[in-house]
């Protein structure tokens, strides 16, 4: 294993150089962030989104999803591992063996007591300015799904979904109820 560079900033290439330990890695602004396995509520809010997109993107041919562990290098000090991805059929040329490099057409992230900060503050910024256009925030605590939409310098707030909404997506026709997401 190649080591981190500690004394000059990290770079993107610095993630795919991380211990295989269940922690997640990630370079943002170049510097490296490092968070524990997510607990069950953010499992399991996360594996519902994913099965339902999911099996509409690939029953429709639309391209590619998947959940993390991912890695996503936007640019050269800012490689992520968002918690869900969607390329589609039209951009796969940016997915290659190691993960994707450049902008997936969706992003989204499960918040935890650990990450929320992060995820709504410098992750957002990021995949703002790499041009990603849709980014979807979960909470589990809260039970709700934020859907946000790329506009002119940042994220505008389509809508807010909590408990006995039915979340519909503009990237593709798909109702997901936000009660089904968390059992």
């Amino acid at each position: 294993m190649t080591a981190l560079r500690r004394n000059i900033g990290f770079r993107d290439e610095d993630i795919w150089h991380t211990p295989d330990n269940g922690n997640r890695y990630e370079v943002i602004d170049a510097a490296l962030f490092v968070t524990p396995p997510p607990d069950w509520g953010h499992q399991r809010g996360l594996s519902s989104l994913c099965w339902r997109v999911a099996e509409h993107v690939y029953t429709r041919k639309l391209g590619e999803t998947v959940p993390a562990p991912v890695g996503v290098v936007l640019d050269e000090q800012n490689a992520v591992e968002p918690d869900l991805v969607f390329v589609s059929s039209e951009r796969t040329h940016v997915i290659a063996r190691r993960g994707v490099f450049g902008a997936p057409d969706l992003i989204a992230e499960v918040l935890s007591p650990r990450t929320q900060s992060r995820d709504r503050g410098i992750k957002m910024r990021r995949y703002a300015a790499a041009g990603v256009p849709q980014y979807w925030i979960l909470s589990p605590r809260a039970r709700m799904l934020q859907a946000y939409r790329l506009g002119a310098q940042h994220y505008d707030l389509v809508n807010t979904y909590g408990p006995g909404d039915t979340f519909q997506p503009e990237l593709f026709p798909l109702e997901i109820s936000i009660d089904d997401l968390w059992g």
